[in-house]
C-alpha cells in the first residue's frame, strides 16, 4: 500500500474543529491583553495615594514590557492558527514543509499549527 500524501477531509475537518476552538480562546486572551496594556481594564493606580504610584511605577513598566511580549506572542500564534486553516483549505495541512511527509496526528493534536515533523525540528531548521 502506498504512503498517504495528506490527510482526508474527514481528518482536515477535525483538524479544522480543534484550530477554530484554539482560535477563539486565543482571541479572547489577545483582547483581555490588549485591554490590559490600554488601561481598559480598570486596573490602574489612579485613585491611590501618590506614594503608591511612585512605589508601583517601576513594577508598572515591567509589567507592561511583559505583557505587551506576551501579546506580541499571541497574536503569532493567531497567524500559526490562521495560516493552518488556510492550509487546511489548500489541503495542504499536515504537510511537512522540510521533508514534505504529514507531520503525525498526535503532533497536530497537540500543535495544530505546526509546519515542521520532529524529525526536521530536530534537525535543526526551525
Amino acid at each position: 500500500m502506498a504512503e498517504k500524501t495528506r490527510y482526508s477531509d474527514v481528518e482536515l475537518e477535525e483538524f479544522r474543529s480543534i484550530i477554530n476552538d484554539k482560535l477563539e480562546l486565543a482571541q479572547r486572551d489577545y483582547e483581555l491583553l490588549k485591554a490590559s496594556l490600554t488601561g481598559a481594564d480598570g486596573n490602574d493606580t489612579d485613585d491611590t495615594s501618590p506614594t503608591y504610584k511612585v512605589l508601583e511605577e517601576g513594577a508598572n513598566t515591567l509589567s507592561k514590557e511583559e505583557t505587551t511580549r506576551l501579546a506580541q506572542r499571541q497574536l503569532k500564534f493567531i497567524q500559526g492558527l490562521q495560516a493552518a486553516l488556510i492550509r487546511i483549505e489548500n489541503k495542504t495541512y499536515g504537510i511537512c514543509r522540510e521533508t514534505g511527509k504529514l507531520i503525525p496526528i498526535e503532533r497536530l493534536r497537540a500543535v495544530p499549527h505546526a509546519t515542521l515533523s520532529i524529525e526536521a525540528k530536530n534537525n535543526g531548521t526551525r
